[in-house]
């Protein structure tokens, strides 16, 4: 033997055992039994734009949990989550920026490719020790929940689906539903959601459909989203300071807490189709075209102001922009606002307006949550699930189309802002959160209208499903 051929089997042996030692390392490493009280949240999306997923992440935090938060970086969270020991912000990295000029058919596999890659690298070595519980923001479903799937068995964490809406439903907007995409959209969603430790769902509505059609395995509870408990009704002082702040994005005089002051109205959008913003646009033409008919001083002047960003909000506001210069009564002005400015918005608005009709119909809109945490009345356009959320007459009212709305404007708006039927709605939002207040665990939602926090709602429903197995070990 030549040492040529010595050095070769020494070689052979050496790579041999550190590949050996690799794969026993590797296999120790994501074998290792995951962290108690740990959770990794996750969805692909922004952080800061999913408050669903970051009150998890402080809501879990608070039970002195290691909150791992796993999104893209776009928009500031919210500020609380800085000011909890407990979480850590785990970015992923976007896709590359030459996908959004690539045909959708050609960018989707290689933006795929890399959010699993990313996902992957975080859940698996990001996060050193396997969390004890992972939960994932469905949708979007491709590819998360197969690679949830995956993470759970290989590091033994519990799953846990937050059901906010059917993603091949959303698919189906821009592809429709015969599309073959949408077809194994639906089959993959179907697949990989069906069993996890637990499912959370935001209506009744969305568990009994994924209860009878996907047959779903694992504990199931309703969370119903509700605001955080800083969300509040604005003083005349935190208006006055809100607008001050905000005047120099506004191009429209600055209302004041007057007898005579314009009504303030709001509407928050993602600019997506699943919403027609022509339907709000029709309803304004009507209203303006009332107003300027009726007795001076009968009806307000409005201010209509839309937040939120996406792909058709240039669209519609050019064609705003058009209508509104022929108007005397309506203004609207577009708005981005950081997170905290945001609950002060509604908190100041005298009526909130809601276009939300959900791809799947078994979803609820946050934003009229959002709106009712800060005691604002609503106008909610009717789907079928609606009513788990606002009772027609009770907190809000409930229009089908452009000319239904605009007569709910009037009926609401007339002798503002001395407005009798305003101010039932306002009155009925205030009494429920008096009566949450003196009585702050009611286990059954749909018997009467009543309303809570986010923290009441998650530590009676959320709570139970993550401390049992938990504490049965301390």
């Amino acid at each position: 033997m030549n040492e040529t051929d010595i050095l070769a089997r020494l070689l052979a042996v050496v790579v041999s055992l550190v590949l050996t030692l690799f794969t026993v390392f590797a296999y120790w490493y994501v074998k290792r039994s995951p962290k108690l009280r740990s959770v990794a949240i996750i969805v692909l999306g922004d952080v800061g734009r999913s408050p669903r997923m970051m009150y998890h992440a402080e809501s879990f935090a608070k039970l002195g949990f290691s909150t791992y938060l796993i999104g893209y970086r776009e928009s500031t969270p919210v500020p609380s989550l800085a000011s909890l020991p407990h979480v850590q912000l785990c970015y992923l990295s976007e896709p590359p920026s030459f996908l959004r000029e690539v045909p959708f058919i050609l960018a989707a596999p290689v933006k795929i490719l890399h959010q699993v890659t990313t996902i992957l690298y975080t859940l698996m070595f990001k996060i050193s020790s396997p969390p004890e519980f992972i939960i994932v923001q469905n949708p979007p479903s491709i590819p998360t929940l197969a690679l949830v799937w995956l993470v759970g068995r290989v590091r033994s964490g519990k799953v846990i689906i937050d059901w906010h809406n059917l993603g091949y439903s959303i698919l189906a907007l821009k592809l429709g539903p015969s599309h073959p995409f949408v077809k194994i959209a639906k089959w993959f969603e179907a697949t990989f959601g069906r069993s996890a430790y637990a499912h959370l769902f935001v209506t009744r509505a969305m568990q009994d459909h994924l209860v009878s059609e996907w047959e779903v395995i694992g504990k199931k509870a309703i969370l119903h989203d509700r605001p955080p408990s800083h969300f509040h009704r604005c003083s005349p002082p935190e208006v006055h300071e809100l607008f001050l702040r905000l005047g120099p994005s506004l191009t429209i005089n600055m209302p004041e807490l007057r007898a005579d002051r314009v009504a303030l109205l709001v509407s928050s959008t993602s600019w997506t189709p699943d919403e027609d913003f022509t339907i709000l646009l029709d309803a304004l033409r009507l209203y303006e075209n009332r107003a300027s008919q009726v007795d001076k001083g009968k009806l307000p002047r409005i201010w209509m102001v839309i937040t939120g960003k996406g792909p058709l909000k240039a669209k519609y506001m050019a064609e705003v922009d058009r209508l509104q210069q022929g108007w005397s009564y309506v203004r609207c002005s577009s708005l981005w606002l950081e997170v905290e400015d945001y609950p002060l918005l509604l908190g100041s608005a005298d009526l909130g307006i809601s276009l939300h009709s959900s791809s799947s119909a078994l979803d609820l809109p946050m934003k009229v949550v959002d709106m009712f945490g800060c005691g604002l009345p609503v106008c909610a356009l009717d789907f079928a699930c609606l009513p788990e959320l606002v009772r027609d007459g009770e907190n809000g009212l409930v229009f089908k189309d452009a000319r239904e709305l605009a007569g709910q404007l009037e009926m609401l708006l007339t002798s503002f802002p001395n407005a009798a039927a305003l101010e039932k709605l306002s009155s009925s939002l205030q009494s429920s959160s008096q009566s949450h207040i003196s009585d702050s665990v009611r286990h059954e939602e749909n018997s009467h209208w009543e309303w809570g926090t986010w923290s009441d709602n998650w530590n009676r429903v959320v709570r139970p499903l993550v401390l049992t197995d938990v504490e049965r070990f301390e």
